[in-house]
């Protein structure tokens, strides 16, 4: 038996429909909205503006740390240590004394080839102020005698003519003559070897000569008792104690000289042409990166690494952080450019950005429009725009975000092009 409502059921029928009904559409209505969302309102994106501001181009590299070189100081001769007045980790300048070697037998030497050379000088003061005038006198003196024996025996030679002489007399006058003229040979003969070029005077300036040189090697000898600082620098290590024998060739102390601090770094070739010398850096290590320092180009390497198609730079570090090592990896930003008051906006912005025709999408209304740009200077993130793009121009913040030219948009968000 099927049952039949009366018309005094319906009522109560339509009641329970209706309700339903009109959930159902309200979720179709909104399932609508939502799938359509985009066509209505826009297809939601993050839009930029461009905004003034200041610009800088750097050129990013690494390279490596060049400090001057560690020194090995050691002793040229062999002794014993008697003193050592300096400390490990103390700053010293050059010529300070580091160690002081027992020096007794070499100054002894010393003070033997002072007294040779004292001597040697004597001998020069003797030939020049006694022994060369004496022979001088004595040249004189024999001239003079020279001379009376000839006229005494001129004398002797008349008389003998006469018959007042014998012939005996007149030979002792002969033989006076020539022993006189003998003398006078053997006084300019002194007076020669006792002169500037004579052999005595040479033999005496060969001998002083021989004891000033002996006296330089001994002071040398002196001088290498104690050993000084070859440059300014910081004492980092010592293996020598006061008594202690050392031998020549042996590292006692190693000093870290004081120096400019360096960064040396291969450049690509293609950026040569932005290098220029005085440019400001900025240096970081790789062991510490968060911290930076000051550092500025001064030296371009006039050739071509053609294997690497590099050019080496070197940048110098005014005030080296204190964690600077030796060969230590670094990063380096040189500014290559800079620019204010430049129309700025995100790279990510831009479309083909490394092509011939870079272009940007501006939205203007709910629409964006395609726009050709002149680009400038391009920094961390951003680039300048010189031709295309005016201050509050908003874009497109992503190129590569799907969205094309004539696309109905929304903002999902708003920034500045500089944030």
């Amino acid at each position: 038996m099927r049952w039949h409502p009366d018309s005094s059921d319906w009522p109560g029928v339509l009641r329970g429909a209706w309700p339903k009904r009109a959930a159902l559409l309200l979720a179709v209505l909104a399932a609508a909205t939502y799938l359509f969302r985009d066509v209505l309102f826009g297809t939601p994106v993050e839009i930029v503006e461009a905004v003034r501001g200041d610009i800088v181009q750097t050129v990013v590299a690494s390279g490596r740390i060049a400090t001057p070189q560690r020194m090995s100081v050691g002793a040229v001769v062999t002794g014993s240590v008697t003193r050592i007045p300096v400390d490990e980790g103390q700053t010293v300048r050059r010529g300070d004394v580091l160690i002081v070697l027992d020096d007794r037998d070499v100054r002894a030497a010393t003070v033997q080839a002072e007294a040779a050379v004292a001597q040697a000088e004597a001998r020069i003061r003797q030939l020049r102020e006694v022994a060369l005038p004496a022979a001088e006198q004595g040249l004189i003196q024999a001239q003079a005698n020279l001379v009376l024996a000839r006229q005494q025996y001129e004398r002797n030679l008349d008389l003998k003519a006469k018959g007042f002489v014998s012939q005996s007399a007149l030979d002792d006058s002969k033989r006076n003559v020539d022993v006189t003229e003998s003398q006078l040979n053997s006084a300019r003969l002194q007076v020669q070897t006792n002169g500037p070029a004579g052999s005595d005077f040479v033999l005496a300036v060969s001998a002083l000569q021989q004891a000033r040189a002996n006296l330089a090697m001994a002071q040398a000898r002196l001088d290498q008792t104690v050993i000084r600082a070859p440059a300014d620098g910081t004492l980092i290590g010592r293996s020598v104690e006061p008594g202690d024998v050392v031998q020549p060739g042996k590292e006692l102390m190693v000093l870290a000289p004081a120096g400019e601090t360096q960064i040396i770094v291969q450049i690509d070739e293609k950026n040569l042409s932005q290098l220029k010398l005085g440019q400001k850096a900025l240096g970081s290590a790789d062991a510490y990166p968060q911290q930076r320092f000051p550092a500025e180009l001064f030296y371009i390497n006039p050739g071509i690494d053609a294997l690497r198609g590099s050019v080496e730079v070197k940048l110098r570090v005014p005030e080296p952080p204190e964690y600077l090592r030796q060969d230590m990896t670094v990063s380096v930003d040189i500014q290559v450019g800079r620019r204010a008051n430049a129309v700025v906006i995100p790279s990510s912005a831009v479309f083909d950005a490394v092509g011939t025709q870079p272009w940007v999408l501006v939205v203007e209304g709910q629409q964006t429009a395609r726009r050709s740009v002149k680009l400038g200077l391009k920094g961390d993130g951003h680039v300048e725009v010189v031709e295309g793009v005016n201050p509050g121009d908003r874009l497109v913040a992503a190129a590569g975000a799907g969205i094309v030219s004539g696309q109905r948009v929304r903002a999902a968000a708003v920034t500045g092009g500089g944030s």
